[in-house]
């Protein structure tokens, strides 16, 4: 099946890229800038360098803009996925929902619409299952956001390891924070992986933190051949 991809450049939708694309065709990658950091629907950290991740992976990229306004933001992901449609004839969609019935439900409509399938690799994954597969499949991800106490500026720009993962269970267990950051609680860039055609390699950052949330921002970087 010939599939077009809701891109965000974080572990989920890449980690959904790279099981999808191990039984289909995968021809476009789907991307919504949103406007609002608050967005319901999209990932909005390091987002900067998306297209720049799509070379990364050899994948053409549908960048559209929306203002983030809940619901109306929908409109603007149908419209990028009719383009992807007309474009390159995708029959499908993959999402990277994990446990929001929020985002699952809404992109299933329009994709029901469209007349167009849809695939959620990861739905419903055992959280640290997820992270464990990330890491055994060959993954690099960094932490480019925080949003949750007792996430706070340390833990921007760490490397999702198996280390990383014990910290994080424990932090489950004792704050009750999800521990893929499904709730909002982190963000991650991928920065590596089996698909990939380059690396990404961040030469200068930037930490901006106040208030129990934080930002990593990407000044200066590179695609490294592999």
């Amino acid at each position: 099946m010939k599939l077009g991809v809701l891109f965000s450049g974080g572990k989920d939708s890449t980690y959904a890229l790279f099981k999808a694309s191990q039984e289909h065709e995968v021809k476009v990658l789907i991307a919504l800038r949103s406007l609002n950091p608050e967005s319901y629907m999209f990932h909005t950290p390091a987002f900067e360098i998306i297209s720049k991740q799509a070379e990364a992976l050899g994948l053409p990229l549908i960048l559209v803009e929306t203002a983030g306004e809940k619901e109306k933001e929908l409109k603007d992901l149908e419209k990028a996925i009719v383009e992807a449609k007309e474009k390159y004839g995708i029959e499908g969609i993959v999402t990277g929902a994990v446990a929001s019935k929020y985002q699952a439900s809404r992109i299933q409509k329009i994709c029901d619409d469209l007349g167009l399938e849809c695939l959620n690799p990861l739905w419903q994954m055992d959280q640290i299952e997820l992270l464990k597969g990330l890491v055994a499949d060959g993954f690099e991800v960094m932490i480019v956001g925080v949003a949750a106490y007792p996430l706070d500026e340390e833990w921007l720009g760490k490397v999702i390891d198996n280390k990383v993962i014990e910290e994080l269970i424990e932090l489950n267990i004792k704050y009750k924070i999800h521990m893929a950051g499904e709730g909002g609680e982190y963000e991650s860039l991928v920065l590596d992986s089996p698909i990939h055609k380059k690396k990404i390699k961040l030469v200068k950052v930037e930490k901006e933190f106040s208030k129990n949330s934080g930002v990593l921002r990407i000044i200066e970087f590179d695609l490294v051949e592999k």
